[in-house]
């Protein structure tokens, strides 16, 4: 894959990859490797099978495969703090989970404009997949100095990344970047060759690759520190004509 310009910010910076044992995970994970990030992709299957994905891809030499079960509290709790120890923090979350309509994510709530903020107890957060692992994140990240980037990749993840959004607005001294990726249907084969094949135009099947998901991942990180993507819609044309 062509090196994308206005990536060479992350090099050799930490992007943890959810669902990295999909073929649309797999390929964000390769994709982040090949453009020299260090990448720790997560999946609830067994490591071996992370890497036996990984392994159909090119740039697999910088992705540590790790079992995590997202929406298990104690493993996810577990996994950030191992990222902190060995990796400095989280610097990019790519989350390929499924979403429900979130809450509060980042755990401070605020009593009136302008307040401090204090921790709170959440609710939808402390279940869901996505909400836990942006909440773990956005800690990760504050913890470690970190402007960073988080994106979420599902149909629904508008919500998400709205309210993320606001309650970062309202923490003070912070960069960190959130970004919606809302795609239509992808297909779950990996590719035979690499992670930059795509679909051609004699090719009927209305569905993306997991290729146009890993360079719509790479578009949003690849913007300047203070520009910031906050939603992307992707199809393929053959799906838009239906």
């Amino acid at each position: 894959m062509t090196p994308m310009r206005g990536m060479n910010r992350w090099a050799d910076k930490t992007a943890v990859v959810t669902g990295a044992g999909s073929a649309v995970g797999a390929g964000v994970a390769a994709a982040l490797a090949g453009e020299g990030m260090r990448v720790v992709a997560l999946d609830s299957k067994e490591e071996e099978a992370i890497t036996e994905a990984l392994n159909k891809l090119k740039y697999t030499s910088d992705v540590t495969a790790r079992q995590c079960d997202v929406s298990d509290l104690s493993q996810l709790t577990h996994t950030f703090r191992w990222l902190d120890q060995h990796h400095g923090g989280v610097h990019v979350l790519v989350s390929l989970t499924g979403l429900v309509e979130p809450s509060q994510i980042t755990g401070f709530v605020f009593d009136s404009p302008g307040e401090e903020a204090s921790e709170s107890q959440g609710t939808d957060v402390e279940t869901d997949p996505v909400l836990l692992c942006a909440r773990h994140a956005v800690v990760s990240m504050l913890k470690n100095e970190i402007d960073g980037h988080i994106i979420n990749v599902n149909s629904k993840g508008a919500g998400c990344t709205e309210t993320l959004n606001q309650e970062l607005a309202r923490l003070k001294n912070n960069k960190i970047k959130v970004t919606s990726i809302s795609p239509g249907s992808v297909s779950s084969k990996l590719p035979a060759s690499t992670a930059d094949d795509v679909v051609t135009d004699s090719d009927p099947s209305p569905v993306l690759e997991p290729a146009d998901i890993a360079h719509a991942v790479l578009f949003a990180l690849s913007t300047s520190p203070h520009a910031n993507v906050h939603e992307l819609n992707i199809a393929s044309v053959a799906e838009r004509r239906l």
